[in-house]
């Protein structure tokens, strides 16, 4: 009869169901658990990206694009459409993969700094199209919706320009709303275990080492086989629809959305959390979340006290970046990882023996 030995990812997984599960029970105050939801929310999009850069080594800058595609898709279809928030949150998803397919094709094409471009040129177009899109009902809109006899509204939704969306309903399941911070603390969490097991096992799997094979060597890979367009557009896809699910719950959550949520700045923090949680780990996406949830949260604290402070945030956002990169370029997971197994490899390795006394009398004679 064969034993049974948990792998690395159902300890991972247990491990952090705990402490998802005992941490609201040392929180005092219910608003500490707001930038723990947000933990959760950016750590799904996280590992999308982690997925894409660190294991495919594609470069996106412009991930807050499906980010905002997620969250205005919910926030549309809910408050314009009379949608059901558990309909509107896979319409965002689909709608998000659509997108990404479609931009994959021609962006992954590029390499380096070209592909970064294009996907911060991608990223910036979204959000003119949030900030600019007209409020008012185009003419042949207008005369669809009297064809129809239906409002105009229906057939010409509005993102609300800079005013975003207000009144975004919250999740449901029957009278159940989730409505309370600890509801919504484990909510996003459940849905952020999910995305970790699942990409852990994409990881661990077939795809997972065609991936790393692609961000060895492309040309290797191709002559082993990998279809390296397939899978670059799969990942890319895939970490689009993660992004996308996370804009949904965080739409549903904050119950408000607005552009200036999802401009470069939040790209750049994305990019931030995986390099800062490791870009080949997983489970490092809730560290680089963590940290730079925790340190904004910090800084705004700070800079209510000392509005001069205010003005340094992105700075310090950069200079933690640089020094990661500086003296962590595997991230903290990976860096802290690779030291303990260099201490246990030490602890582990025999011990050299030295000859007897007589002997070392002997051999000198």
């Amino acid at each position: 009869m064969t034993r049974f030995r948990p792998s690395l990812t159902m300890i991972s997984a247990v491990v952090g169901i705990l402490l998802v599960t005992i941490v609201p029970c040392f929180v005092k105050n219910s608003y500490a658990l707001v930038p723990l939801t947000f933990i959760a929310i950016f750590t799904i999009v996280v590992i999308g990206l982690n997925l894409l850069m660190g294991y495919a080594g594609q470069v996106s800058l412009g991930h807050a694009a499906f980010f905002a595609i997620g969250a205005y898709t919910s926030g549309i279809l809910t408050t314009q459409y009379g949608f059901s928030p558990w309909l509107a949150m896979p319409a965002g998803m689909v709608l998000a993969g659509l997108v990404a397919f479609l931009v994959g094709m021609p962006c992954l094409r590029l390499h380096g700094h070209y592909l970064a471009m294009a996907t911060l040129g991608f990223g910036m177009i979204i959000y003119i199209l949030l900030m600019q899109w007209p409020d008012f009902t185009p003419m042949p809109f207008e005369r669809l919706g009297a064809l129809l006899h239906i409002p105009a509204s229906l057939v010409w939704p509005t993102t609300g320009g800079a005013s975003g969306l207000v009144d975004i309903p919250e999740l449901a399941v029957g009278p159940f709303v989730f409505h309370e911070n600890i509801q919504k603390f484990y909510l996003t969490w459940a849905f952020a275990i999910l995305a970790l097991l699942l990409c852990a096992n994409i990881v661990n799997s077939r795809v997972g080492r065609a991936l790393r094979a692609v961000h060895g060597s492309e040309a290797a890979a191709a002559t082993l086989g990998v279809n390296i367009a397939a899978y670059k557009i799969q990942v890319f896809v895939l970490s689009a629809v993660l992004a996308a699910l996370a804009g949904s719950l965080y739409a549903h959550v904050v119950n408000f959305v607005s552009p200036p949520t999802f401009n470069f700045i939040r790209s750049v923090d994305f990019v931030v959390m995986v390099v800062i949680g490791g870009m080949a780990s997983i489970w490092g996406a809730v560290l680089g979340a963590g940290t730079i949830v925790l340190l904004g949260n910090w800084l705004q604290d700070v800079g209510a006290k000392y509005p001069r402070f205010a003005e340094f945030d992105l700075i310090i956002h950069s200079a933690i970046l640089i020094l990661v990169m500086i003296f962590m370029p595997a991230g903290i997971v990976c860096t802290v990882r690779d030291a303990v197994l260099r201490w246990l490899r030490g602890r582990t390795a025999a011990p050299t023996q030295t000859a007897p006394a007589h002997v070392e009398e002997v051999a000198t004679k």
